[in-house]
């Protein structure tokens, strides 16, 4: 069975957490498998740390038992930030970390996956609680995927070389990985 996913929030994660809690509730009734939510930057920014983990959880506990993945939009943080929002995460308990919704520029980068790989080894040495890594937006070749799959391989080791934990964001990878293949370009879907 193909997981079913559908984001929330989206693309600016300025809904009330009520909002999103009912839009998780509703997707989930309606056959979502998988709910990504966008946090609301602004509340990062303004330091409101309490209220953006309260959001996370408040979804997660609409979830039960379907991943939860948290979008925090990379190329708008600092790395102070990245590394805060994986805490985050991993404290409220979501199942992944994504780097982004694709919207904004750039969006995933190895530099924003480097900081969010280490800080993701870091709390799960501290608690023992495995989060996945997402890299989303912006891989456009085979490299640019094995990137990622070395820097996840090298820094958080093969037992996150799972789709239970790493998977990366593109609807034409299969397309890349049959032309570089076949030779030539050559259409997946």
């Amino acid at each position: 069975k193909m997981a079913v996913c559908t984001v929330i929030g989206f693309p600016n994660g300025y809904n009330t957490t009520a909002v999103k809690v009912f839009e998780t509730k509703d997707a989930i009734a309606n056959g979502a498998d998988e709910i990504d939510m966008v946090i609301n930057i602004g509340d990062l920014k303004d330091k409101e740390y309490d209220k953006v983990e309260d959001e996370i959880r408040q979804l997660k506990e609409a979830c039960g038992d379907h991943i939860l993945k948290v979008i925090i939009e990379t190329c708008l943080l600092t790395d102070e930030e990245k590394i805060k929002m994986c805490e985050l995460v991993t404290r409220a308990g979501a199942d992944f970390i994504k780097t982004s919704t694709g919207k904004e520029s750039p969006a995933a980068t190895p530099e924003a996956a480097y900081v969010m790989c280490q800080a993701i080894k870091e709390y799960f040495l501290e608690t023992g609680r495995k989060v996945g890594f997402k890299p989303a937006g912006g891989i456009n070749s085979v490299r640019d995927a094995l990137v990622y799959y070395t820097i996840v391989k090298e820094l958080l080791g093969e037992e996150w070389l799972t789709n239970e934990l790493f998977r990366l964001d593109t609807s034409r990878m299969a397309t890349f990985l049959l032309s570089d293949i076949v030779g030539s370009e050559t259409k997946f879907f």
